[in-house]
């Protein structure tokens, strides 16, 4: 009898981020276009603000308030976003590499066509996330709370949720490969439970997942 080889899921590369020695950011707000490199922004409200296609490379942004401020197609490379609260901030088109989100507070942010790669999601809570037709490589999401994240039409490779709550997921059409839900605390999907190939989760997940599995295969459950 042959022996089925079982393949083992790929490891999410998490990035390394060593910020250098920083500089307070001493401007008077962001700029359209705007170049920021070896910056600290601590406890500054950008409510509204317009940043759109900056870039950070080694900055810090901690504490800061982001509603409404606009960063579409941004870049956040090798810097750290913690304790960064908002509704509505738009990151549309942004790119995030190497980049650590740390206890963020977040509602309505706007992902959508983004390139994430080799980021690290600690802690915090993040509602009505928007990252439908993004592309994820190497993110890792551990110990937050994701409610309603909407991954329709995304990519998604190498993504570890781990020790999360991950509710109302939007999956349609969404491609998934080496997507690890296994150790996620919960897990509910809400719609394109069929894109669910390329992901591996537990033997309980599969159990609570099972009326979902039945609904999308048409099959009535009766006692």
């Amino acid at each position: 009898m042959t022996r089925k080889t079982v393949r083992k899921v790929a490891k999410v590369r998490k990035p390394e981020v060593r910020l250098p020695p920083l500089a307070p950011f001493g401007g008077a707000g962001l700029a359209p276009d705007g170049d920021y490199d070896g910056l600290e922004f601590e406890e500054l409200d950008l409510t509204g603000q317009d940043g759109a296609g900056a870039r950070f490379l080694d900055c810090a942004l901690r504490g800061c308030a982001l509603d409404e401020t606009r960063l579409r197609s941004a870049r956040f490379l090798d810097s750290v976003l913690e304790g960064v609260r908002g509704v509505g901030t738009d990151l549309a088109g942004a790119q995030l590499r190497d980049v650590e989100l740390v206890d963020a507070r977040l509602g309505g942010t706007q992902l959508h066509g983004a390139v994430l790669e080799r980021v690290w999601v600690r802690g915090g809570k993040i509602d009505y996330l928007n990252l439908r037709s993004a592309e994820l490589r190497d993110v890792l999401f551990e110990g937050c709370v994701l409610s309603e994240p909407d991954f329709g039409g995304a990519k998604l490779e190498r993504v570890e949720f781990r020790d999360c709550v991950v509710t109302g997921v939007e999956l349609s059409r969404a491609t998934l490969k080496d997507v690890d839900l296994r150790t996620a605390q919960r897990v509910e999907i809400a719609r394109g439970v069929d894109s669910l190939a390329g992901a591996v989760i537990s033997t309980g997940q599969l159990m609570d997942l099972a009326p979902v599995f039945a609904a999308q295969l048409g099959v009535r459950v009766e006692d």
